[in-house]
């Protein structure tokens, strides 16, 4: 595996300070939201030139570090008509962005049928995943004429919410610039907890030649609520992931989520001890 960390997680500090800290904690790769990441210079659209993206490319070049995701997550189903052509706007931009900076994949969520990006029933209705794949085609279409990989991650209270539903997209897209990101503690809920192990083994039957991006969460349950923490530090069964990651997608990028500066040596430390076993 090539472990990485989602920069928004690391300790907040200048862009070239902080590339040096992600190599500095031995981490291979990192998941970048330009605006969750960089406070010193504007990040807007406008600003998203070559010159930025090859800016930032030679910065992570001198660190070793690659940019596994760059990451867009934003509602793909808003029902605005106006907020959603902002919205495919800005994937658009994304896009071209992480052409230039030869990004692993531009990463998204799947979205939901309110402006709100919230869950409700609705959003596990056939009609919301048709709106969905309708809405996410020319966005891949853009992707392809640029290059770039885009990578929607399956999440339980999003539209698609499985990996069955992701697998219905991937049919209906049908394009090789359509990839997944596999989480699987996003697709956990109270109903489905206890199957986690199916799960695992299902993206790997289903989506397996398309899954491009792992990232690495835990869960507990509390409050009656599936709630995120860091790796190791949950319910999550990590042991049948890691050998299946092992045996089918050496040298992937795995990018830990939900850590803390004091917490990630741990998480990432309990990943590769388990990887070492497998």
């Amino acid at each position: 595996m090539r472990i990485g960390i989602r920069a928004h997680d690391m300790e907040q500090a200048p862009f070239e300070e902080l590339v040096k800290n992600i190599h500095k904690k031995g981490f291979f790769c990192t998941h970048i939201a330009l605006k969750k990441s960089i406070q010193e210079f504007s990040v807007d659209e406008e600003a998203m030139t070559p010159g930025m993206a090859l800016y930032m490319k030679q910065v992570f070049a001198e660190n070793k570090v690659d940019v596994a995701v760059l990451g867009c997550y934003l509602n793909l189903a808003n029902p605005n008509p106006e907020k959603l052509r902002k919205i495919i706007d800005t994937y658009k931009a994304h896009i071209r962005f992480a052409a230039w900076l030869g990004c692993g994949v531009v990463g998204t969520e799947t979205g939901a049928v309110n402006e709100e990006y919230r869950y409700e029933e609705a959003n596990h209705s056939e009609e919301a995943l048709q709106i969905f794949i309708q809405n996410v085609k020319e966005v891949v279409t853009y992707a392809e004429k640029m290059g770039v990989v885009l990578a929607i991650e399956p999440v339980y209270k999003h539209i698609v919410y499985n990996n069955q539903r992701a697998r219905q997209v991937l049919d209906a897209i049908a394009s090789p610039n359509l990839q997944i990101i596999f989480d699987p503690v996003n697709q956990i809920s109270l109903k489905n907890y206890t199957k986690q192990d199916e799960i695992i083994q299902s993206a790997f039957e289903l989506l397996g030649k398309e899954i491009a991006v792992i990232h690495a969460k835990d869960f507990i349950i509390e409050n009656d609520m599936v709630k995120s923490v860091a790796a190791g530090k949950g319910q999550f069964h990590y042991e049948p992931l890691i050998k299946l990651i092992k045996e089918k997608k050496p040298f992937i990028h795995v990018t830990l989520e939900d850590t803390v500066p004091e917490n990630v040596f741990e998480a990432k430390g309990y990943l590769e001890e388990l990887y070492a076993k497998a």
